[in-house]
């Protein structure tokens, strides 16, 4: 039996910032919050730079993030 997450804080909606995952229909991209804490910010910073976010829409981001990858091939170099 397979786990499929269900996502409550990511919304995708094809007339809003054209289909891109956001948190809570916020028009915050979910690749935003991806991308700062990948950048090494802290999520009090993020919550500070966003302040209608909650830190349940970062971990939420994380973990949306994570499902992805594990839904499809990604182009990565292999190791030697």
């Amino acid at each position: 039996m397979q786990f499929r997450m269900r996502f409550t804080r990511i919304t995708i909606d094809t007339e809003r910032m054209g289909g891109v995952p956001c948190i809570r229909d916020l028009r915050i991209p979910v690749a935003t919050i991806l991308d700062m804490a990948a950048d090494g910010i802290e999520g009090k910073d993020i919550l500070q730079a966003y302040p209608d976010l909650e830190p349940d829409d970062i971990r939420e981001a994380l973990r949306f993030a994570a499902e992805a990858v594990r839904e499809r091939e990604l182009p990565v170099l292999a190791s030697r």
